[in-house]
């Protein structure tokens, strides 16, 4: 062994320590970093003298001759990772339907003294009180702005969920958008590791950028990542080439599989399958090929079931406009038809007393009739042309608990005898469930996801208690390997300049 081998383990120990004390400063400078996974050391020994040979030295055993660094790795669990991916993308979708059923309830606004239903309620007080004073001008002049702001109210309704599904459709776009980025950064991370990981190094930090960002997509979407080899001369712990698979709710492939990343393929336009929209369809399309969103999970999901993104076109906003829109056509033809059947106080009949904007059909065109508006008196509140006489107008108040909601068809769907005022408390009943089951959903799911995301923070967080420990361990190796050269400094001073002195 070489007179000076001494001298080279005690720097080759230096080294190991300083890195090792790199590493810490590094830690503790991105306590704070968003994604930033604790890196460590792992310190191995060299090889031992002599080493099996021939020609090798008679001795007792092999001396060992130092340390040195063996890798740099994260401290992460991929298990964790899977889990925290999962009940992300679960607490994406329900946060997102949380967020659209809360907006509904907004607009609704039931119940409240300006709801449709306490509209509905006035304008049904006004009639009775027609039925008991049809003479009275007044009571004719409240029917009819009573009327109109029934039909005000439908319009308002129509015209908010209209909008607020309008933007559920812009965040919809934003958010494919969000995900074709995200996923071009991966691709260009995986691009980056491919060029590294066959040199033997570990890109940890360029890991911790993709692992965040693929965060980020697991709450648009449900996906599953797998990770194949860069090549065979990458480290064992080299993370690889990452993969993404957009899968089902139960985390299961699709038939056939579906992925959004080909980590296999260095170009883009090959490599990425871009989300987008076919509005027409009723679809989400990964490249050329659709996808049955609402079997996955996530924030799109929850966005194309709040705007109703389906094949049949049922979603919340849009079953909620097409059930106002019933009820509002149903309600105005068969107060029509009973208006029809009275004489006005000016001796008019066969009026229509709600009518529809031209052009427009539902609850967002209907109106008053602009006669019975201007003219109160035409108001068809008598039953046989004689001016005191109120029984059609009590039939006009019947028509709020008579009237049976219809589909297009002309069949009952919602039961025999499922009025205007019942059909009406049963939308904004189930309304009101559905927006409770969704915002104990969406704390259910975020409890999960912060219990997962606290066990990963347990096992990858920057500890700044244990990086301080560890710096001053590392400390006192390297102060302790620095007195180790300075003893081999002084005993190869006395050899060289001490030895060989007796006789001269």
């Amino acid at each position: 062994m070489s007179t000076f081998h001494g001298l080279e383990m005690a720097k080759q120990a230096l080294f190991a320590q300083q890195s090792a004390l790199y590493t810490t400063g590094h830690n503790i400078s991105n306590a704070n970093t968003k994604g930033y996974t604790r890196q460590r050391v792992n310190f191995e020994t060299m090889n031992p003298y002599p080493a099996a040979a021939r020609n090798r030295p008679e001795l007792p055993g092999q001396m060992g001759t130092g340390v040195q660094t063996g890798s740099i790795q994260r401290v992460r669990d991929s298990y964790l990772d899977v889990q925290f991916r999962a009940e992300n993308s679960k607490s994406g979708y329900w946060s997102t339907m949380s967020d659209a059923l809360t907006r509904l309830e907004g607009v609704m606004n039931e119940p409240s003294d300006s709801g449709l239903s306490k509209t509905m309620g006035q304008f049904w007080q006004s009639i009775q009180d027609l039925s008991s004073n049809p003479e009275n001008s007044g009571a004719r002049s409240v029917v009819a702005q009573r009327g109109k702001a029934v039909a005000d109210t439908f319009n308002y309704l129509s015209e908010s969920l209209t909008s607020i599904q309008s933007d559920l459709k812009n965040q919809m776009d934003i958010t494919v958008t969000d995900a074709n980025s995200l996923l071009n950064q991966i691709h260009n991370i995986n691009q980056q590791v491919n060029e590294l990981e066959p040199h033997g190094y570990l890109p940890n930090d360029l890991y911790d950028e993709r692992d965040r960002l693929i965060d980020e997509l697991s709450s648009i979407v449900n996906i599953k990542v797998d990770y194949d080899k860069s090549s065979p001369s990458s480290k064992d712990i080299a993370q690889g080439i990452a993969s993404i698979e957009i899968v089902d709710d139960k985390g299961n492939s699709f038939e056939p599989a579906v992925k959004l990343l080909d980590g296999s393929k260095a170009d883009a336009a090959d490599a990425i399958q871009k989300l987008s929209i076919d509005y027409n369809e009723g679809e989400v399309m990964i490249g050329n090929n659709s996808v049955d969103i609402s079997k996955s999970n996530g924030s799109l999901k929850g966005l194309a079931d709040a705007y109703g993104l389906s094949e049949d076109g049922s979603g919340l906003y849009r079953d909620m406009l097409a059930d106002l829109d019933k009820m509002a056509t149903n309600f105005a033809e068969q107060f029509n038809k009973v208006h029809q059947q009275g004489v006005g106080l000016d001796g008019s009949n066969g009026l229509d007393f709600f009518t529809f904007k031209p052009g427009t059909s539902g609850a967002g065109g209907l109106t008053v009739n602009k006669d019975i508006l201007d003219h109160p008196d035409k108001i068809a509140a008598s039953s046989n042309g004689n001016a005191g006489n109120g029984d059609n107008a009590s039939n006009l108040a019947n028509v709020f608990d008579d009237t049976k909601i219809v589909d297009d068809n002309g069949n009952n769907p919602f039961g025999e005898n499922t009025s205007i005022n019942s059909f009406y408390q049963s939308l904004i009943g189930e309304m009101g469930v559905q927006a409770q089951e969704a915002k104990r959903m969406e704390n259910n799911t975020g409890v999960l996801r912060l219990q997962v995301e606290n066990q990963r923070m347990s096992v990858s967080s920057v500890s700044l208690d244990e990086e301080m420990s560890n710096m001053i361990k590392f400390q006192h190796a390297y102060n302790a390997a620095a007195r180790s050269m300075t003893a081999m400094d002084e005993m190869l001073d006395k050899i060289i300049n001490s030895m060989g002195l007796v006789g001269r």
